[in-house]
């Protein structure tokens, strides 16, 4: 016997998040099997920081991953989605230096070796939290197989190459312009950078000639580079200055002696068309000194103070040189004049300190020669970007590749290979250390990012050939945001055509960037970050994975605020009211010989074969959306079928059968199909939101499929069937929705109230349209609560009535007995009286040209909806008003 089951009156996301967790964990459902014969589908995570903590970008890239490796679960692949941190180089040693800091003490007092222990034990305390918070969403990783980027197993795959590029001639060492922060004490990569827009000035200074007589002026970003000046530069066809070439002029405060050089370079409508040459301390400025034999003169050193070239000035830090050699140039009347200028000034990513171009001996890696087969993939289509437009940046960026400086000054991350003996000079690159006297390693560790490159094959076990990295590699698809396809999508495409022979992924599904509600980048300084923890807290992990996916449009930043949660807190209460009624209303006991209806749709009512036909039509255009990386689109299809087909169309329209006491076959088909398409709805969410989709398929297996065991985490992905698609009947049905929503609107605009019965006359010329809404008469005075119903093509309008007009039908609704007419008449005169002086007085505001030049825009903004809000509001009272005339 099949008993029926009451669902508790409220879904408890707590509850339910805890329990179908351990269950998914104890049945080993997110753990793959290499060897398993069945199509696989595998991703990697992008691994977050070591330091990281969960925010809103994190839980959108995460929940979009989830539902595509959910979806795939259910459509019978072997899915491996594998997790893991990166060690996060400059952002670990930071929080670990605080910590010294904290305790009186430093990384270089307590020495290298301890200072790397107690990152270690600052890892293993406090690594996994952004894992465990990844765990809370539900996201069906295979945890047991989680990586971090300093493993034994990684840190032998990134010797691994550096050796063999090392081999091939493609890792070097050079001397070059590098981006330094003097505040983390290390080189950063030109894609490691941020930008922000400072108010900063521009200084005109006074070059005196050697040989007297005048002086050329330059205008200058950073006066406190000039100490390290070599020489000036003009462009060779700038006639002002074709005099001066080759002269001599002295250097102001330091009065060293340089040349006047032509270079084509040379910007002639920027400043004076003159430019001080630094090359120490400017990447152009660098090639201008190698193409021009100049010297290179440090004057500011790795923590930001002026050198011992910089004479007087020695010892002083960026700032206080800057505002020094100012005054001293006014002093001297070598400053000609200031100018505001707005600088876009490169950052740390890290701790925003402002970078210094710093020339230093750097490793190297020569990205031309790793490029093309990256540029091929994509050109060729084996890799595909979702959005495809992302596809011309990575290629743009892709042609105009730069050698990537790998080596950073740190003590935390992977110690570059590389050995020196000391009294011979020799170099070693090797994977162990040698075992000859007199060696010693590398101080510098490589870019946190030479780690993450190989991530979907060191992962797997490489350079080892594991049954992992043959089943799993190349990965599927790869889920990132815009800001890291240069710093890693593309590096990963490069290094997986190198050392794998193949692409890493065929898809590259890049999400919008999170912002507020007025479209400013979520972020601590701003503090108009939301913590999704809170999110899971109040509404539950599927509200929050819901309500994210439905405010992410594709190829859009989504503006999210405490209120977008409020959504997919709504959705999951309607879909849990509405397994309620239909779980409520199935029979206790099953007939002996059950018929399955399904089989007999001749059996089934117009409403049964038209949910079952935008069921199947949402199945399809669901699966179509979620092949194609359209995540939103596919949520949306699927929360539009769901809120308004079934609950508020089709189980309204359900409810007269679910209430008849006998065991009729329009009652049993009503039960049916409302559980079978409850069925297919929550397999169809379950990769959007997994918790209460589970909750809900434990009360509904036994009752579909006779058993009660399953989770529908493994349960199979509903299929479309053609014989179920009717867009005649669905064209019909919606001109009954059209009708039952016009009935509704003349009630509440006429103030019937909801429960009083009323008469309606529908008009109606189209024969076909005719017999569809005959058809559909019970379903029409059903919801539209009609005693006394006529369809005809032939239809006197009653007097008095209120009318509506829909597409090729007009519905008349007699009025006699229903209304007080005068008093009705009465309010909507004093209610148009009321908003017509509104909407005088926001008119009177809005043609104040005063108002409008110096009211804020927002608030300008905010008066204009108004009007046009009142605007709707005169207008509908003056058509009501027009249907009492002359009663």
């Amino acid at each position: 016997m099949m008993t029926t089951f009451q669902l508790a009156k409220n879904y408890d996301p707590q509850d339910a998040e805890k329990r179908w967790w351990a269950a998914w964990q104890d049945n080993g459902y997110f753990h793959a099997d290499p060897k398993v014969q069945r199509p696989k589908y595998s991703i990697v995570i992008p691994p977050p920081n070591v330091t990281g903590i969960l925010h809103l970008g994190h839980a959108l890239n995460n929940t979009m991953q989830d539902v595509m490796l959910r979806y795939k679960r259910m459509t019978g692949h072997e899915v491996e989605w594998l997790p893991g941190l990166d060690h996060a180089g400059i952002a670990t040693q930071v929080v670990v230096e605080k910590q010294l800091i904290a305790q009186g003490t430093t990384r270089e007092a307590v020495g290298r070796e301890e200072f790397l222990k107690r990152v270690w034990q600052w890892k293993e305390k406090n690594g996994d939290i952004i894992l465990d918070q990844l765990k809370k969403m539900g996201c069906s990783c295979d945890w047991k197989r989680t990586r971090f980027t300093m493993d034994p197993g990684l840190s032998e795959a990134v010797k691994e190459v550096f050796v063999r590029l090392y081999e091939k001639g493609l890792i070097y060492k050079g001397v070059y312009i590098v981006n330094w922060c003097p505040r983390c004490r290390t080189t950063l990569s030109d894609d490691e950078l941020e930008r922000e827009e400072k108010d900063s000035s521009l200084w005109y200074i006074r070059y005196p000639l050697a040989e007297g007589g005048g002086y050329l002026v330059v205008a200058t970003t950073r006066p406190e580079t000039m100490l390290g000046d070599t020489a000036l530069a003009v462009n060779p066809k700038d006639g002002r200055y074709k005099s001066f070439i080759g002269k001599k002029v002295l250097l102001p405060l330091l009065g060293r002696t340089m040349p006047v050089i032509a270079d084509s370079y040379i910007d002639a409508e920027f400043g004076t068309g003159v430019l001080k040459v630094t090359p120490a301390h400017d990447a152009n400025d660098f090639e201008i000194g190698k193409r021009h034999n100049l010297e290179s003169i440090a004057v500011i050193d790795d923590r930001g103070l002026i050198t011992k070239a910089g004479g007087p000035y020695s010892g002083l830090d960026r700032d206080t040189a800057r505002a020094k050699i100012v005054a001293d140039l006014k002093e001297q009347s070598l400053l000609e004049k200031v100018e505001p200028y707005r600088l876009g000034a490169a950052v740390c990513y890290r701790c925003s300190t402002v970078i210094e171009p710093f020339l230093s001996e750097q490793w190297f890696v020569k990205m031309s020669a790793l490029a093309p087969p990256a540029i091929q993939a994509v050109k060729n289509n084996q890799i595909r970007f979702h959005p495809p437009h992302w596809s011309k940046v990575y290629l743009h960026w892709m042609e105009n590749i730069h050698d990537w400086c790998i080596s950073r000054q740190l003590w935390w991350g992977h110690r570059i290979p590389v050995y020196k003996n000391e009294q011979t000079g020799e170099i070693r690159v090797s994977k162990t250390p040698p075992q000859d006297d007199g060696y010693h390693q590398d101080e510098d560790v490589l870019d946190t990012w030479f780690s993450s490159w190989l991530w979907p094959f060191s992962t797997f076990g490489w350079p080892e050939k594991t049954p992992e990295l043959e089943a799993f590699y190349p990965t599927a698809s790869l889920f990132t945001a815009s800001e890291i396809i240069f710093l890693w999508v593309a590096r990963m495409v490069m290094a997986g055509c190198e050392f794998m022979g193949e692409i890493p992924f065929s898809d590259v599904y890049i999400h919008g960037t999170v912002r507020d509600a007025v479209g400013r980048r979520m972020s601590k300084s701003l503090g108009n970050g939301i913590d999704p923890l809170e999110i899971i807290a109040r509404h539950g992990a599927d509200s929050l994975r819901l309500s994210l996916v439905l405010a992410a449009p594709e190829g859009q930043d989504p503006l999210i605020s405490e209120n977008t949660f409020e959504q997919g807190r709504n959705f999951a209460n309607k879909l849990w009211n509405a397994a309620r009624l239909v779980l409520a209303n199935q029979s206790e006991t099953p007939p002996a010989e059950p018929v399955n209806l399904l089989k007999s749709r001749d059996k089934l009512e117009l409403a049964d074969r038209w949910i079952e036909s935008r069921l199947h039509h949402t199945i399809k255009a669901v699966t179509e959306n979620l092949d194609s990386f359209r995540f939103n689109t596919a949520a949306k299809a699927l929360y539009d079928f769901i809120w308004s087909d079934f609950c508020d169309w089709y189980l309204e329209l359900a409810k007269p059968r679910f209430y008849q006491q006998d065991d009729s076959l329009q009652r049993r088909a009503a039960q049916q199909v409302s559980l079978e398409v409850l069925g297919s709805i929550v397999r169809l969410l379950h990769p959007f939101a997994p918790f209460v989709t589970e909750e809900l398929w434990s009360h509904l297996r036994e009752r579909l499929h006779g058993t009660p065991e399953g989770h529908v985490t493994v349960a199979p992905w509903p299929v479309p069937a053609a014989e179920w698609m009717d867009d005649d009947l669905e064209a019909a049905m919606q001109h009954v929705f059209d009708v039952i929503a016009a009935i509704r609107t003349v009630r509440s605009e006429m103030k019937i109230p909801p429960a009083k019965g009323i008469d309606c006359l529908i008009r109606v010329d189209r024969p076909r349209l005719l017999r569809n809404l005959q058809a559909c008469t019970a379903n029409i005075r059903i919801l539209g609560k009609i005693e006394n119903l006529t369809i005809a093509a032939e239809v006197q309008k009653p007097i008095p009535s209120a009318s509506a007009v829909i597409r090729d039908a007009e519905i008349f609704i007699p009025l006699e007995g229903i209304i007080d007419l005068e008093g009705e008449r009465r309010r909507l005169q004093k209610d148009l009286e009321h908003n017509t002086l509104q909407l005088e007085k926001i008119n009177r505001k809005l043609d104040n040209p005063d108002f409008l030049e110096n009211a804020p825009s927002d608030v300008v903004a905010k008066e204009r909806a108004k009007r046009e809000n009142f605007q709707m509001i005169v207008a509908r009272i003056n058509a009501n008003l027009e249907q009492l005339v002359g009663w």
